[in-house]
């Protein structure tokens, strides 16, 4: 393989010669080889690089602190960038040493190239255009990579809303097929009272589709960014005006609301915007991983079990069992969840470890956030497509556990009192009898009073138009 030599305060080091990065990237794939996922894994944060780089510069272009020329070629650079291209030249891990430092100068050496090509110049080249000097001015790592995490976080974030939004409908669809099933609801996994199939599921539409909001709220907090703030939030080596005009460039880039936060100093090292989010993210994927139990209970036996619901047979379930089929889709998003619960965990450990004026443990931070958001789409796609379109009510199951179960007795407590009520429950219990023949045999209810207390329209209780 041919190499190009580069130099930096380290000494020089060989390069693929056809790399579009440079020394310092190169430097970090040597030493960072830990999750094998590298920054092109989430092209949203490639994006995001690209446009903080292309506001700065813009900025940079109007205060007169970088050359008209060179500012036109990082402009363009990270155009093309922000498209896709060059992508899988953002090779650097995303667990790195240095609180960023590395992706930052993934992101810098590749637009400088690029930009030098579209000068007329070679590939590191830098006399003509340096990535400190030029791409990286009035930056810093340290407020240079926030705001461009920030902004990936959103951009990753509406994926995300629009897989919620269609398991969401998905759902409302199964609550609506099954308006008519009267089955037995369960508190404690013990008999409850009845309700309907489709009562159930419009729960669970409605339950996920809050957290939709949820998402939004919190994709506001990640708006305000301390992008000016250079190494610790104070402003070294930049223009009084620097940070509110980038900002201003970006808000124009993204099409995200973004402002300066109010304290650059305080906003460089605080990490709570980013750990709200992950709370969310949280908070989903337990309501997630909730409705998934949920469906494997349903869907349990299939004679042995609830056997409420079928759910659709993806693949064979066992090696030596024949005949059997799991509830795999389900399984795989409960997993999904744990993970991103553990995910949660990691980056409110990141975010307590900051140490003065930086936190070198946002690298995790982000890492765990992006790849929770890709976990969670995939997960609601697969369950939505593989499993809730395609599930059957067992209408003769819901009705048979309704008539056999004692919870039904509830309805009759105005009318013959909880004493008589829990007397005749136990005797149920007992003996293997129905409610409904206990009070008939005690004279209790005549059959037309019975008939009409038990009826779902009477057992279901009021609701709301």
């Amino acid at each position: 393989m041919s190499t190009r030599i580069e130099y930096d305060l380290l000494g020089e080091l060989a390069v693929p010669a056809d790399a579009w990065y440079g020394i310092q990237t190169q430097r970090a794939v040597n030493n960072f080889a830990i999750t094998g996922v590298p920054i092109s894994h989430f092209p949203q944060l490639v994006k995001a690089l690209a446009q903080v780089k292309q506001a700065a510069a813009q900025a940079n272009r109007d205060l007169g602190i970088l050359a008209p020329h060179k500012a036109e070629a990082i402009v363009a650079a990270c155009e093309d960038i922000a498209d896709g291209a060059l992508n899988d030249q953002f090779v650097v891990d995303l667990i790195q040493g240095g609180a960023g430092t590395s992706t930052n100068m993934n992101a810098n050496e590749v637009i400088a190239n690029l930009a030098l090509q579209k000068l007329g110049h070679g590939k590191g080249e830098y006399q003509h255009l340096h990535p400190n000097d030029d791409v990286n001015c009035s930056q810093s790592t340290n407020d240079a990579y926030p705001t461009a995490a920030c902004l990936a976080i959103q951009f990753a974030a509406e994926p995300l809303v629009e897989s919620i939004r269609s398991l969401v409908n998905a759902l409302q669809q199964k609550g609506n097929e099954f308006a008519d099933v009267v089955k037995m609801g369960r508190t404690q996994l013990q008999d409850a009272v009845p309700m309907t199939l489709g009562q159930e599921f419009e729960a669970f539409a409605v339950n996920l589709s809050e957290d939709i909001d949820r998402l939004h709220e919190a994709c506001l907090l990640l708006c305000e960014v301390n992008l000016g703030g250079t190494a610790i939030g104070t402003g070294i080596n930049t223009h009084a005006d620097y940070s509110e005009l980038a900002i201003r460039y970006l808000a124009e880039l993204s099409g995200k609301p973004m402002v300066p936060a109010a304290n650059l100093i305080e906003a460089t090292s605080d990490m709570g915007a980013f750990v709200l989010f992950s709370g969310v993210l949280r908070r989903f994927a337990i309501k997630l991983g909730k409705m998934s139990n949920d469906l494997r209970l349903l869907s349990s036996g299939p004679r042995t079990g609830f056997g409420e619901i079928k759910l659709p047979p993806v693949q064979p379930g066992s090696s030596i069992m024949p005949g059997k089929v799991n509830p795999v889709i389900p399984e795989a998003v409960n997993q999904t969840a744990y993970q991103v619960m553990a995910n949660d965990l990691a980056v409110t450990l990141a975010a307590e470890a900051g140490q003065l004026q930086l936190n070198a443990m946002e690298p995790l931070i982000i890492y765990n956030l992006l790849n929770s958001m890709r976990m969670l789409g995939e997960a609601c796609h697969m369950l939505e497509q593989r499993c809730i379109i395609g599930i059957e009510a067992n209408r003769e199951r819901c009705a048979e556990l309704v008539d056999i179960s004692i919870g039904s007795i509830t309805a009759l407590v105005p009318h013959i009192g909880y004493a008589n009520a829990s007397r005749i429950a136990k005797q149920a219990l007992h003996s293997g009898g129905t409610v409904r023949e206990l009070i008939l045999a005690e004279g209790l209810l005549s059959e037309a009073e019975l008939e009409q207390l038990l009826s779902p329209q009477s057992m279901l209780g009021h609701r709301r138009s």
